[in-house]
């Protein structure tokens, strides 16, 4: 796994610095300090103390040059790094690195940024010496993070600040037990320098493009492995299946509606397992492990990036674990105009379920 993260992290540096000159380069750094988000009982003991943590994010700042750019108000684009403490002795400290957009509003004042990375962790569960972090089942995990900030550029020459909210989540995506994962949210202040002298915004001069489109059809296997709540039960495949209908309204928007299959296939040991453990539920040990759901879903396009959030209700359940209502966040990647792939997290709330790996077509 570390000689496939390194591969990524090389593959996204050498495209994010070789981009052409009309793109400018900036860092900005922040300083953030808030609270853990008690998502589960079993957690009181992880929420102690006030979490401390930098981010350093290394942008690239466009101005036009691509109909993408144009059209999401000339957006920031490159790789951060964070380091967070959690303050607690069973959590340790984290270090993550990835990607990252920044999206800006009110005349440019106003700014969101979306980070997803790979975190390193440096005290994750063992039943030995660290059996209280239930939190963390493995090494690595996936790093999400949200920050939605005011700031204000060359204040003192290329010297400028920023502050407002950051909100942290770090999770194995259930690949190994145990996996609460751990949510933060924080106050954000620091600091922003560039490199260059901004160059000019670049305006469409042609009529907007259409692209509303009729219904479109997509067909998406999802997969990877994960684990049962039981620690040490041993890691299986999944494979979720979907059919969906689109319709793609804007340059932007696209609502989905559709339906899916999960063949979770640790979920029947785990089945077998909560019947002879919990003779008193009366829980039959060949109870169908398979689930059907219904979802609606929203896709915004950036450029061959899309970010996809859905929601979705579980119509055929039989061995009733997690709550009927799912969720699932997610980025996919088109390769041509009809296929695509993509990386996405399941949850129930903020339980995560699966990792997913997707590959899928739209027609």
């Amino acid at each position: 796994m570390r000689s496939y993260c390194l591969l990524i992290f090389l593959s996204c540096s050498t495209f994010l610095w070789s981009q052409k000159s009309a793109e400018t380069t900036a860092v900005e750094v922040n300083y953030f300090t808030g609270n853990v988000m008690q998502h589960a009982p079993d957690l009181a003991h992880l929420v102690t103390g006030h979490p401390e943590a930098v981010m350093v994010m290394l942008s690239k700042k466009t101005y036009g040059t691509e109909e993408w750019q144009r059209a999401y108000n000339y957006p920031d684009y490159g790789l951060y790094l964070l380091y967070q403490d959690f303050k607690n002795p069973y959590l340790a400290h984290n270090f993550a690195i990835g990607g990252h957009y920044n999206f800006y509003f009110l005349n440019r004042s106003l700014t969101f940024n979306v980070a997803q990375g790979i975190a390193y962790v440096t005290k994750p569960y063992n039943k030995e010496t660290n059996n209280k972090n239930k939190a963390f089942g493995s090494t690595f995990l996936a790093n999400t993070d949200f920050t939605l900030q005011f700031k204000k550029e060359n204040v003192i020459d290329r010297f400028g600040f920023q502050a407002g909210f950051i909100f942290t989540h770090f999770s194995s995506g259930r690949v190994i037990a145990p996996n609460s994962g751990i949510n933060t949210y924080n106050v954000n202040l620091g600091i922003n320098y560039n490199f260059e002298k901004p160059h000019t915004f670049i305006k469409d001069t042609v009529a907007p493009k259409d692209f509303s489109e009729p219904i479109k059809f997509s067909c998406v296997l999802r997969t990877g492995i994960n684990e049962s709540p039981i620690i040490n039960s041993g890691q299986h495949p999944f494979y979720h299946i979907s059919f969906y209908a689109d319709k793609r309204f804007n340059r932007k928007s696209a609502l989905q509606f559709g339906t899916e299959i999960f063949y979770t296939m640790y979920f029947k040991d785990f089945i077998y397992y909560q019947s002879e453990a919990y003779p008193e539920k009366n829980i039959d040990p060949n109870t169908d492990y398979r689930r059907i759901g219904v979802f609606v879903g929203h896709e915004l396009f950036i450029n061959r990036i899309s970010l996809e959030a859905q929601l979705g209700y579980y119509v055929y359940q039989p061995y009733k674990y997690d709550i009927v209502v799912y969720d699932r966040i997610g980025m996919k990647y088109y390769f041509t105009k009809n296929m695509f792939t993509g990386l996405a997290v399941k949850t129930h709330a903020f339980m995560a379920e699966a990792l997913e790996f997707g590959i899928g077509a739209r027609f």
